[in-house]
């Protein structure tokens, strides 16, 4: 897949994408049906979960005798960076700052969590 911009997905689309991850590549419909937690969706309803994530192209088919393998094509790690960057432009105008205030206000950070945060970035310099 090239670096073009990396299409959203439904709850449903992620759920099933997170088991792919989860089982790899050269996986089949039904191999990803064993794997989901209970209620399971209908088998073709996951196939078409699955066509959709091959449409946004998440995965790619592979045909081996009569049998479709699916391959990854967008990695988990690129998927939540894509996520995570959409969540800062939408809702903090792209400051990272405002981010760490946010979780900060809310009690959510410790002065531990800031400074490991901090001891962070100073390591990635």
């Amino acid at each position: 897949m090239s670096k073009t911009k990396i299409l959203p997905l439904t709850p449903q689309e992620e759920s099933v994408m997170k088991m792919i991850w989860e089982l790899g590549n050269g996986i089949t419909v039904r191999q990803v049906l064993e794997k989901l937690p209970s209620p399971r969706p209908p088998y073709t309803t996951l196939a078409s979960i699955i066509k959709n994530l091959q449409a946004k192209e998440y995965i790619h088919p592979e045909k081996k005798g009569k049998t479709l393998l699916y391959h990854i094509s967008i990695s988990e790690e690129r998927y939540s960076a894509s996520s995570l960057q959409h969540i800062v432009r939408t809702f903090f105008g792209g400051d990272y700052r405002r981010v760490v205030q946010f979780f900060a206000s809310k009690e959510s950070l410790s002065s531990q969590d800031l400074q490991e945060i901090i001891d962070l970035i100073e390591k990635e310099k």
